[in-house]
This record gives structure tokens, C-alpha cells and sequence, in this order.
């Protein structure tokens, strides 16, 4: 019953099953990992991409259960559990960041290889030789990732690798393990780690014979202490370290971009002071359809010293004007905002015409651009670069945008919408003297 307890509890029926069982029998029924084990932590089906998978990457934050399930993949292999292969695997390779976290996580932890067996059929550890021996004639060997040349003549079935984007030899261990991974039908490994933009971990996750699946600390939830979900989301949910240790996500920058994530880590604050003034921009999309881009919607504020805040990213994918012009009205009462600020480059009488629609009263500052993106951005990280601006929270995607901001735009090649409203935003606080109030143009 895969993902049983998830299926239950969803049906509201988790508490209703779980009484009709006897302790003995509970504790049993909560040992099973075919019961308990989450979605991303089953193995994949047999093809990704129409292809037999060579790899199974897992790519979760801190305590999402990464290890349990690396811990269980290798127990149902060396057990021959047809949940997980179709034969024994006679042979299998631990590869860790060091030996020593081989031992006392891969083997010895928590959720390693020993605490997942029950007494009949819990392997033996041999420490001196670096080995687990299970009564099925199984061997699993344990290799670190400082000795890449330990892995040179060993042959295996199968693999488990823990923490790969931490190796310190990752290209020369990964490329001895594959040479050795030549035993059986099917031979294959288990990635397990917390990511990060290393350039191995990028090319296996674009690699058509990889499976991969994610795994989020708060989906682990039932087995961490309560205090430590509470303390760490508050503190670092939606931030570049947050994103990365917590929803195992890639967090890149480009080289040449005009802002950095440390740029990004030094700009947060929990909260803004009282602000002297606030504007809304608007970055209207000048598509439309499917492929349209999206509405770039940011507000900020400025204080008496004028220290920019930036307080929300309220920007629309594929939208209407209608809805992008209500959003925008609705997040300049939702602020109090002195002023929206619009981009009029491209359909400008349109603009005039929806923000007229959705609220007359509304003051608007119609900007039309006269320098290129990155001419308009470079004095605006120059503001970052100075402390000028800080962001209350975290704002991921808008993040993401001014990370990945360089002279040839986004590499996507798509229009930097949210970074584009957030210029504004941060020009008409901090970078124009404020203009005299009969010039303000009203919709």
C-alpha cells in the first residue's frame, strides 16, 4: 500500500484505521516502509523518459527523509524485496562525502542502514573492512568521496550515493563509480543530497536516464521536533538557504548578473519602519496569449532617510489587462500607496485606458523608458551595492529574475517583468526627485 498512511489521512480516515491494530501490531505496521514511505521516496517506475533509469536522483532538504530512503532502497535490494528488484543485488557500493559519514550516517545513523533492518535480518557491520555482510550473501562496501581511486576494480550491481553535491572529488568519484557499475540487468544508483549548483549535479538532472523526485522538510514534518519546523521556516523560508536546505531547490546566479544572492541576503529585513512614501509599478506585458509575459507588479516604499523597501511582489502570469489593472489598483489600496507608476513604452493609451477602468481616482505616473533594461537596472543594484534597498521577506521569484540579470537580459531569453517593475519602483524612491503634485497625471 504505497504512501498508505498519506492516502488515509487524506480520506480522513488515518485515526479510524490505526485503531483497529494492537500496539505490537501498530509498531509493526509503522516499521513497514511500504506503508509509511512518501511518494518521493519510492522508488521510480522502471523507465524516465521511455528509458530504463540508470539513476534515481532525490534531491530534498534537511531532514526530508533522504536517508531513510536511500537506507531502504539498499535494504530492499540486498533482501531481494520484489518491490524493488527482480533479483538480489549481490553487490552494492556506499559512497559518501567521507568515511566517516559513510559510517555514522549511511550505516550507523539514525535512519541508516542499520536502524531500517529489523534483528532477523539486520546485516553485520564490519568496520575494519568497511563492509556490511547479510545473511542472503549480499555485500555492501563503503567508499569515500576524498579517495576517488578506491573505486577502481570493484564491480557492482548497484549504488547508493549520499550527499554527492558536497564531494569534494565529485567528477573523478562519479566517473570511477560508473565504470564499476557494470554487474546484473540493471545496474543503478541512488542519489541522494541536498542540492546545489554544482555542474555535476546540473548535468544529471538533465540527463535523459535520470528519474528524479523531490523531497521538502515540511513534508517530513511527523518525524521532526515541532520547535525545529517552527524555527528554521520563520527564519529562513523563501530564502536562498531556506530554498536550498529546506525544498532542495537549485538555487543559481549567473556570473555576470547585476545582482548577487549575497547582495540578496544582506538586503533582508523582517520589517520596514514608517515610510514616507509608497508607490506600486506596473510592468504591463506587451504580449498576449498563452506566451504572454508576465505583468510585472512590485511595491516599495521609502523612508525619511530614504532607505528603500521593497514590500511585495503581486506580479501576473498570462493575465488579462483587466486582471492585471485590478490587481494593481487593489494592491495600492491594500498599501496606501501615494502613486502607481506605469510603463507606457509599449500600448500606452491601453494602460491609461484599463488602470481608467479598474479605478479613475487612482494617481498615476505614466514612465516611458528611454534606456535599455540593463542601463535602467545598473544604478538601481548600484542602490543594492550602497545598502540603499532592502526587502521585507523573501521574494523568490523576483529574486530569481535579478540573479539571473545580465547585459543580454535573462538567460531565458524571456522579459525580466517582475525586475522591470521593481526598477521603476526603485528609480521614482530613490533615484528622481520627487515630482510636484499639479504634474501628476490622474487615469
Amino acid at each position: 500500500m504505497l504512501d498508505g498512511s498519506s492516502a488515509c489521512a487524506a480520506a480522513g480516515r488515518l485515526d479510524e484505521l490505526l485503531d483497529g491494530f494492537a500496539p505490537r501490531e501498530l509498531e509493526r505496521l509503522l516499521a513497514d516502509w511500504e506503508f509509511v514511505a512518501r511518494k518521493d521516496q519510492w522508488p521510480p517506475d522502471a523507465t524516465s523518459n521511455g528509458l530504463p533509469w540508470r539513476q534515481w536522483l532525490i534531491l530534498g532538504g534537511r531532514g526530508a527523509g533522504k536517508t531513510r530512503a536511500g537506507a531502504e532502497w539498499v535494504k530492499g535490494l540486498a533482501l531481494g524485496r520484489p518491490q524493488f528488484c527482480l533479483h538480489p543485488a549481490g553487490r552494492i557500493a556506499l559512497v559518501g562525502e567521507t568515511a566517516a559519514d559513510v559510517r555514522d550516517v549511511m550505516v550507523e545513523g539514525v535512519s541508516g542502514l542499520l536502524s531500517v533492518h529489523d534483528r532477523r535480518e539486520r546485516p553485520r557491520w564490519e568496520s575494519s573492512r568497511r563492509r556490511l555482510l547479510w545473511d542472503s550473501g549480499a555485500v555492501a562496501q563503503a567508499f569515500s568521496a576524498e579517495d576517488p581511486e578506491s573505486l577502481r576494480g570493484p564491480q557492482f550491481h548497484a549504488a547508493w550515493c549520499d550527499e554527492l553535491a558536497k564531494w569534494r572529488y565529485a567528477r573523478e568519484t562519479w566517473d570511477m563509480l560508473q565504470f564499476g557499475l557494470r554487474l546484473g540487468d540493471w545496474p543503478r544508483q541512488l542519489v541522494t543530497t541536498t542540492p546545489r549548483p554544482t555542474p555535476l549535479l546540473k548535468e544529471l538532472i538533465a540527463h535523459p536516464a535520470t528519474a528524479l523526485t523531490r523531497a521538502l522538510t515540511r513534508e517530513n514534518a511527523a518525524n521532526l521536533a515541532p520547535s525545529f519546523l517552527e524555527s528554521v521556516i520563520a527564519q529562513y523560508a523563501g530564502t536562498r538557504l531556506g530554498r536550498q536546505e529546506l525544498d532542495g531547490e537549485i538555487v543559481e546566479e549567473r556570473k555576470d548578473a547585476l545582482w548577487t544572492r549575497d547582495m540578496m541576503d544582506a538586503a533582508r529585513v523582517t520589517e520596514a519602519p514608517p515610510l514616507a512614501r509608497i508607490v506600486v509599478a506596473v510592468d504591463p506585458p506587451a504580449t498576449s496569449g498563452k506566451r504572454a509575459d508576465n505583468c510585472g507588479i512590485v511595491a516599495a516604499g521609502a523612508d525619511a532617510a530614504g532607505l528603500v523597501y521593497v514590500l511585495e511582489d503581486a506580479t501576473l502570469e498570462t493575465a488579462r489587462p483587466a486582471q492585471w489593472a485590478r490587481a494593481a489598483i487593489a494592491l495600492y489600496h491594500k498599501l496606501s500607496a501615494d502613486a502607481l507608476i506605469a510603463e507606457v513604452n509599449q500600448g500606452g493609451e491601453m494602460v491609461r485606458a484599463v488602470l481608467n477602468e479598474a479605478d479613475a481616482s487612482a494617481p498615476v505616473t505614466m514612465a516611458r523608458a528611454t534606456r535599455g533594461k540593463y542601463l535602467r537596472a545598473a544604478p538601481v543594484a548600484q542602490l543594492y551595492e550602497q545598502g540603499r534597498v532592502k526587502h521585507v521577506g523573501a521574494f523568490p521569484a523576483l529574486e530569481d529574475e535579478m540573479c539571473d540579470f545580465g547585459l543580454d537580459g535573462l538567460s531565458s531569453g524571456r522579459s525580466p517583468d517582475r525586475l522591470d517593475a521593481l526598477v521603476w519602483a526603485a528609480t521614482t524612491l530613490a533615484l528622481v526627485p520627487k515630482a510636484p503634485e499639479p504634474r501628476m497625471r490622474r487615469v
